[in-house]
């Protein structure tokens, strides 16, 4: 049960200079989850400051996996302190163990960032597949390679969990603008209705 992954960039505060915000993505699982980090703002250029994946083994004890898994995630929050922390929504799927696995290492995800007061932002697959590619069916192949094209990085990260955790922070350093406007325009529509 190892941290597994390279780091690139140094931890740092909170939102850097200009507005841009840090973002920890995790695509949850208790074999791999992948972690990445991106800093940016929409609209332009995003800079990739590390991605890895966080190991356990298949063979271990259930709680043990889970201890690995928030030790590895507690270690990235350490080093990047990001703003906030993107994780994948688990949704339903025919294999319930695997469903199960996944949830649970995104409770843990959710967990590590709470404890710190990080916002957490979750993200459906077909989200973050549409934000990264326009597409919300493209496969993974496609997902590494606009990942690879956005980050300007030389290769596509592998295995795919950690490209996947790259396009959870992109997608929400693209998305959360329009996210926060409309919650505003809501917020403003309830306070309107309240006072007539």
């Amino acid at each position: 049960m190892t941290l597994l992954g390279h780091l690139r960039g140094s931890g740092g505060g909170a939102a850097a200079q200009g507005g841009a915000v840090r973002v920890l993505g995790v695509d949850p699982g208790l074999t791999r989850c992948g972690v990445g980090v991106v800093e940016g703002v929409a609209g332009r250029p995003l800079t990739m400051l590390g991605v890895g994946v966080v190991r356990t083994s298949a063979v271990a004890e259930l709680g043990h996996r889970l201890v690995a898994v928030e030790q590895g995630i507690e270690e990235w929050l350490d080093t990047h302190r990001p703003d906030i922390v993107a994780v994948e929504r688990v949704f339903s799927q025919h294999n319930v163990s695997t469903v199960m696995g996944t949830a649970q290492a995104s409770a843990v995800a959710m967990l590590c960032a709470a404890r710190r007061g990080i916002p957490v932002a979750l993200h459906t697959p077909s989200e973050v597949k549409a934000a990264v590619t326009g597409s919300g069916r493209a496969d993974k192949a496609q997902v590494g390679a606009m990942v690879t094209r956005l980050l300007r990085l030389a290769e596509p990260p592998r295995p795919a969990d950690a490209a996947d955790a790259l396009a959870l922070a992109i997608c929400h350093i693209w998305r959360a603008p329009a996210q926060n406007r409309l919650q505003q325009a809501v917020a403003q529509h309830a306070s309107k209705g309240r006072t007539r």
